[in-house]
């Protein structure tokens, strides 16, 4: 919910713009924090969630590790103070550029997607003299049960490499010198809210540890991977279930003495800490549609295009006014005739294109240009997704505090 103080400060600024609320991230962070500590395991922020600087300055501070995917994601952790024995560095397509910058900054770990990348780094490491740490992300084929575009442990996707290719792994890992095996890891899909897949993949993972120690390859490390879903239809009361999602894994991995359990979370922590606010520029009516279109398109949220995601819409002027009249006559009648005035819209943005949908038949109060609306929970796969296309302005930023 959006206070007067909020709504009024948005009408003085330049829209569209993402809105971060630093106490809902604090307060996501420490949750997740108290979580997994209790159980000793070891967090690392998926960085390809949200990089805004401060953001990544907030939960660097909560003393997380980071969870890159390039070699500038490797850079800015490193930049922001995470610790470089804390980031992992993740990625089907790992450039020579990138793993040797990641060499020479000394990181935890790569986690390796196929033999042949192996077989790069060990070349990369040897020649300027180093030991690499890697674990083996392995391909589980377990179903994530969410958007065929977020699922990423199946035996048809890219990421990972198959069950049926670790005697090659073992082989590979035996030649290569100048590499040190910590472990496995997984991720088998992401905006997963079913807790019962995580069982499913424990015991992929305990399955896959017994193979590498029969094989003579102690492990360290059991890297989960991430993937927890939020609730997009409750911006304002609900954060991700931390407790619920560790103690699956506390009461079905099988934790060897002296092994660590990592996990790299993105979404969960920063999905519910931001929205993006935009204006309306033109309400269109027909016979069949009603249209808002919004001064935000595809270029800064392409989530509802790219996923058909669901994001909540709110229009946060009518709302105040809303409140304004709740307060001088708060009886059912007056709500009910409050809620009798909504009209389906599609809201839709600026760009050129026919996708450029955030949601179709939108129950909203009646809507006029100028008023402000508000896309929630935009934390995640939000501002960092959004282009230039259209050779439109890039998104900025405000902050609560």
């Amino acid at each position: 919910m959006f206070s007067k103080a909020n709504i009024n400060k948005f009408q003085e600024l330049d829209t569209p713009f993402y809105y971060y609320d630093m106490g809902v991230l604090r307060e996501t962070l420490d949750a997740c924090r108290d979580a997994s500590v209790k159980h000793g395991f070891h967090v690392h922020y998926a960085m390809k969630a949200n990089f805004n600087p401060r953001v990544l300055d907030m939960i660097q501070s909560f003393g997380f590790g980071a969870d890159c995917v390039s070699g500038n994601e490797v850079r800015a952790a490193i930049e922001h103070g995470f610790d470089k024995g804390k980031v992992v560095f993740a990625g089907v397509g790992k450039s020579d550029r990138e793993i040797n910058y990641a060499l020479d900054a000394d990181i935890f770990c790569f986690n390796v997607e196929s033999v042949q990348e192996l077989e790069v780094i060990n070349e990369l490491a040897a020649a300027k003299g180093k030991k690499a740490n890697v674990a083996i992300r392995i391909n589980p084929n377990v179903d994530a049960h969410t958007h065929h575009f977020i699922t990423t442990g199946l035996d048809e996707n890219k990421f990972g490499i198959n069950i049926w290719q670790l005697p090659d792994v073992a082989t590979a890992l035996r030649k290569c010198a100048s590499l040190q095996f910590l472990g496995i890891h997984f991720h088998i899909g992401s905006q997963i809210t079913d807790l019962e897949v995580y069982k499913s993949l424990c015991t992929r993972i305990n399955e896959m540890q017994d193979w590498f120690e029969d094989h003579g390859f102690p492990v360290k490390v059991l890297n989960t991977g991430g993937g927890l879903g939020v609730d997009y239809y409750s911006p304002d009361t609900n954060i991700a279930d931390f407790e619920n999602y560790f103690q699956v894994f506390k009461n079905f991995l099988n934790v060897k003495p002296g092994q660590e359990v990592h996990f790299e979370l993105g979404r969960a922590l920063v999905a519910q800490s931001a929205s993006l606010i935009s204006r309306v520029l033109y309400v269109k009516n027909g016979k069949k549609k009603n249209f808002l279109v919004l001064d935000a398109g595809m270029t800064e949220l392409i989530r509802p295009m790219l996923y058909q995601a669901y994001h909540q819409i709110e229009n946060i002027s009518k709302s105040q006014e809303s409140r304004i009249k709740n307060q001088d006559n708060s009886s059912p009648a007056t709500a009910n005739m409050q809620l009798a005035t909504d009209i389906k819209y599609d809201v839709v943005g600026p760009i050129c294109e026919s996708t450029d949908c955030f949601q179709k038949d939108v129950d909203l109060p009646e809507s006029f240009r100028g008023d402000l609306i508000a896309v929630r929970t935009a934390g995640a796969y939000g501002e960092v997704m959004a282009s230039g296309y259209n050779l439109r302005d890039r998104v900025g930023s405000i902050y609560s505090e």
